[in-house]
């Protein structure tokens, strides 16, 4: 009788310790070890002024077929920038609502843009992109930014709320130093690109918080 009472007390012991395996590998992982990366953020195309044009004022996003000829647009324009993003070639133009540059398709029409008053202005146009759930810090810019997005869906937090536009839509700017923070908010990949207006005499990005 003693040894069919040993067979199970070992087979117990076994069970048990599969239990606890499976524990440790379903229960006891600690969520940050499934950290998202930040928003990826990288500058594509950036021009200085000293004056805008008259207002109001509104970013014309069209595309090219060479990046070659959206280059010598840009070269002709104080207010215009081209880059190749995605896959594709971009000419961003900060103008008066309405306008069109020839040999180009017309993408989007952002504004009208919030004005500031600077020394010289900073026109910069950023590639964002980010799983879902990346973000940025919380941050100000001493100027504007618009968005239009790609892929995926752009969430936008400030101290007026939340904010959202999905792939092949756009989001207006706000107001210079206000506390902002982008995320990628949708099931896929955010891909995007954002428009600024910026004093260039001072820091491009500052650490804010929300009040």
């Amino acid at each position: 009788m003693t040894k069919p009472i040993t067979a199970t007390r070992k087979w117990l012991a076994g069970a048990i310790s599969m239990l606890v395996v499976w524990s440790v590998m379903f229960v006891s992982v600690p969520t940050g070890a499934q950290t998202v990366p930040p928003l990826s953020i990288k500058p594509v195309a950036e021009k200085k002024l000293k004056t805008l044009p008259p207002g109001p004022l509104y970013w014309r996003v069209e595309t090219l077929p060479s990046l070659a000829d959206a280059q010598a647009k840009a070269a002709a324009g104080d207010t215009v920038l081209a880059a190749e993003v995605s896959g594709k070639v971009w000419l961003f133009t900060l103008g008066a609502k309405g306008g069109a540059t020839s040999g180009a398709s017309k993408v989007a029409e952002i504004g009208p843009v919030p004005v500031i008053a600077a020394p010289e202005y900073l026109l910069r146009i950023n590639h964002a992109s980010g799983p879902p759930g990346s973000k940025t810090p919380v941050h100000s810019h001493p100027g504007s930014e618009a968005f239009y997005v790609l892929t995926g869906r752009l969430g936008m937090k400030t101290p007026h709320g939340v904010m959202h536009a999905d792939a092949g839509k756009t989001m207006n700017g706000h107001n210079g130093d206000m506390a902002m923070e982008v995320f990628s908010a949708g099931t896929t990949d955010l891909d995007q690109l954002v428009m600024f207006v910026v004093d260039a005499t001072r820091p491009f990005s500052s650490p804010a918080k929300f009040e």
